[in-house]
């Protein structure tokens, strides 16, 4: 098991990148895809139509989201947290993942790069 901790710089406020990545009609339109999101704790999510999968532990609005990620029967749980911070830039967000398969944890991290993160930038560029 591996764990991952970046940072990514994003042109928003930190109320604008939250509702990117919580609320399911802004979440669709940066990933292109299908996708079930709700902020509920306990409540289950799917992301590019069900390439990731996992449930919803805490929100914070504007600053906070934890969830934990689904692999396969993984026993240890993967839990992926963001923290938005304020920046000169727009937001400064942390992502910290822990209890990634070793097998998994190249296309994770690139996925967290280009996928996720890299979309969201691009979408925010983009207005």
């Amino acid at each position: 098991m591996q764990s991952l901790k970046k940072y990514y710089i994003i042109p928003a406020t930190p109320a604008e990148v939250y509702q990117a990545i919580v609320n399911p009609i802004s979440i669709q339109i940066w990933t292109g895809e299908d996708v079930q999101m709700s902020t509920e704790p306990g409540s289950e999510f799917s992301l590019w139509d069900g390439s990731i999968v996992g449930k919803n532990i805490e929100f914070v609005e504007d600053k906070k989201v934890v969830q934990q990620w689904y692999f396969g029967d993984q026993v240890e749980e993967s839990i992926v947290t963001i923290i938005l911070h304020p920046d000169k830039h727009g937001t400064s967000a942390e992502l910290r993942h822990t209890n990634i398969p070793d097998g998994d944890f190249n296309d994770i991290a690139e996925g967290w790069d280009t996928a996720y993160f890299g979309s969201i930038i691009d979408f925010f560029d983009g207005l």
